[in-house]
């Protein structure tokens, strides 16, 4: 599981080290991609996996389906650390995410999620003025 959010930076050659906490989980293979909200997300391989057997499923004749299915499998891209817990970020997928050299790297359950600096900063003050009515809303999903 990753849970916490943490600052760093991305060097002049696109590599990002990763926190200590999550590189165990990633070893033995892990798959970065576009995320939502022009965010990167990086999955181990087995969540990867998971999501994909879900896109599979998915009906080929919904648009919105063709269309993540497109933006999450046409980003992806295998990663592996390298021997100081660096990643190295595709520079499509820099560019989509807008990310400079200071991001965010927050770990969300499943996925850990790559951030500029200052998007992330603008999302977190928007949705802590939020928190109420999004509180409200997960009600009717059960939580």
């Amino acid at each position: 599981m990753f849970l916490g959010e943490y600052s760093h930076t991305v060097d002049n050659k696109n590599r990002l080290a990763i926190p200590a906490k999550f590189r165990g989980e990633l070893k033995t293979g892990s798959v970065i991609t576009r995320g939502l909200d022009n965010c990167l997300f990086i999955f181990t391989e087995k969540d990867w996996k998971s999501l994909v057997d879900k896109i599979s499923k998915l009906p080929l004749s919904q648009s919105s389906a063709r269309s993540f299915s497109r933006m999450m499998l046409t980003g992806a891209m295998e990663i592996k650390l390298d021997k100081l817990g660096r990643i190295l970020i595709p520079e499509y997928l820099k560019k989509y995410a807008g990310l400079s050299k200071k991001v965010v790297i927050g770990g969300v359950l499943n996925r850990i999620e790559v951030w500029d600096q200052a998007t992330w900063n603008r999302y977190k003050s928007n949705s802590e003025k939020n928190v109420a009515q999004t509180a409200e809303s997960m009600a009717e999903l059960g939580i």
